[in-house]
């Protein structure tokens, strides 16, 4: 399996890390993808990516809830670091109208810019997305058939926005802990699509599956994940394992 977003670089894996990503590795947990925030988890990320090489992949990005009055900082550090290294994607990034409708507008023009800058480096993108589904589709539609990849994140939508992602082109559905829900309703939605088009994630620290709802999420819990999908799509784990590990290989190039 493989955990294509988790933010376990973060403070509140501070005191057991090395206990928590030991565990990811004994449920068969391969590669974790770290999504970057904004400057300041970047230092915590890449020293992460750095102890676990091969195993902690970064990207970099900024996340739409960090876009502030300083966004062109931001936004500067994040294009040096491109230019400075190799990253597996470009997030997290795209559109948060959940907290906060301030800075609509340097949102969307800090997505259209990262997004240029994934188009230039061959990078797929990792999209944040809530309660902005509207704003997010019109944002990406210039670039329906430009080559751009990626993954919608933590998608909770209809079937019908799963089409719409899924017809944009090469985009996947990054699916968590939020499909054990009882009353998420995904699982309905899900039924109605094909497996070469989901990623499993976990969004640790956040967004954990049942029974664990409430507590502290991680990277060994995406195979909560994965054994709910077996029960979704009516298969093995096993097959949701290798389906799933395929298509972030495929995606993020690992």
């Amino acid at each position: 399996m493989i955990d294509t977003h988790s933010h376990i670089y973060s403070e509140e894996f501070d005191t057991d890390r090395a206990k928590a990503i030991q565990r990811a590795k004994e449920v068969g947990v391969s590669h974790i993808i770290l999504p970057n925030c904004d400057s300041k988890t970047l230092p915590q990320m890449l020293a992460l990516e750095a102890e676990y090489p091969n195993y902690c992949h970064a990207a970099i990005g900024l996340h739409p809830t960090s876009i502030k009055e300083n966004y062109l900082d931001e936004l500067a550090l994040v294009k040096s670091e491109l230019e400075r290294r190799k990253y597996i994607a470009i997030g997290e990034i795209g559109i948060d109208l959940y907290w906060d409708k301030t800075f609509l507008s340097e949102q969307i023009k800090a997505f259209h810019l990262q997004i240029e800058w994934a188009l230039e480096y061959k990078l797929p993108v990792i999209i944040h997305i809530r309660d902005s589904f509207q704003n997010t589709l019109n944002a990406i539609l210039p670039y329906k058939n430009s080559g751009l990849t990626g993954v919608f994140h933590s998608f909770t939508g209809s079937i019908d926005e799963a089409h719409e992602i899924i017809d944009f082109g090469e985009f996947k559905l990054g699916i968590n802990g939020i499909v054990t829900f009882k009353n998420s309703g995904l699982a309905t939605v899900l039924e109605q699509i094909d497996l070469k088009h989901i990623l499993l994630e976990t969004d640790s620290p956040y967004l954990t599956p049942a029974p664990f709802r409430g507590k502290r999420n991680e990277s060994a819990y995406v195979a909560l994940v994965c054994q709910k999908l077996a029960e979704v799509y009516n298969t093995s784990t096993q097959q949701i394992d290798e389906q799933t590990t395929s298509n972030a290989k495929s995606l993020f190039a690992i």
